[in-house]
């Protein structure tokens, strides 16, 4: 994400810092997000490139927003997601609620290397986490193949998409405080109040190095 807006960020002086940049970012999402709940991510990605350019001063055409746009198929995964998927998929099924467009995820899922058993996106529902129509959504189609929501543990990092919803809806939740050395909520909105959670980790690295202690005691 900060790779795809240095062509507007490396025009501002004095230079934005990074946590700067993704909340401005975070701000023009949720808005848009919420003014348009069933454009795809990519379409919706485009808008916020525009509106940061106007909030920054800065003379974007629609070719550069629509690059942006379509820049998540850019977007690294963490470098310890994927081996740890690859160990959570021995022992448990493992389902995505993506706020991203299913073409989009699609190119995160392959650097994820893991074949989820279901994925569930914002493009198949028509809103954006933390509506809570995508949770309704989530658990009823897992209830129809015999998982209920007693028997998930909702694993994130986003307070504002999925820790204050997922506790609305009776979920147990793992969060992965991937900013945990740093202030602020990067490029997701301030939650209010924080939920309790079940556990909290620092990567899915340490939930994984949990559950393999647990399963050695």
């Amino acid at each position: 994400m900060i790779s795809g807006l240095e062509p507007l960020t490396e025009k501002i002086s004095p230079r934005l810092t990074r946590t700067q940049i993704l909340e401005a970012h975070a701000k023009h999402e949720s808005e848009q997000q919420s003014w348009t709940p069933s454009m795809r991510y990519s379409d919706l990605l485009a808008i916020v490139y525009k509106r940061l350019a106007e909030q920054w001063s800065i003379k974007v055409n629609l070719a550069e927003c629509i690059t942006y746009g379509q820049s998540v198929k850019n977007w690294p995964a963490f470098d310890d997601s994927k081996a740890a998927l690859g160990y959570l998929q021995q022992h448990y099924k493992l389902v995505i609620l993506s706020n991203v467009d299913n073409a989009s995820f699609d190119h995160s899922n392959q650097k994820l290397g893991v074949e989820f058993d279901a994925i569930f996106t914002a493009e198949d529902i028509g809103s954006y986490k933390p509506s809570d129509n995508n949770f309704k959504y989530m658990l009823s189609k897992l209830e129809k193949t015999g998982i209920n929501k007693e028997s998930i543990l909702h694993t994130a990092e986003s307070m504002f998409h999925d820790h204050v919803p997922g506790k609305k809806h009776g979920l147990a939740t793992s969060w992965i405080y991937r900013r945990n050395n740093q202030e602020g909520f990067g490029a997701t909105m301030h939650p209010g109040k924080l939920p309790a959670v079940d556990f909290q980790f620092n990567s899915m690295a340490e939930l994984v190095e949990a559950h393999k202690l647990e399963q050695n005691q």
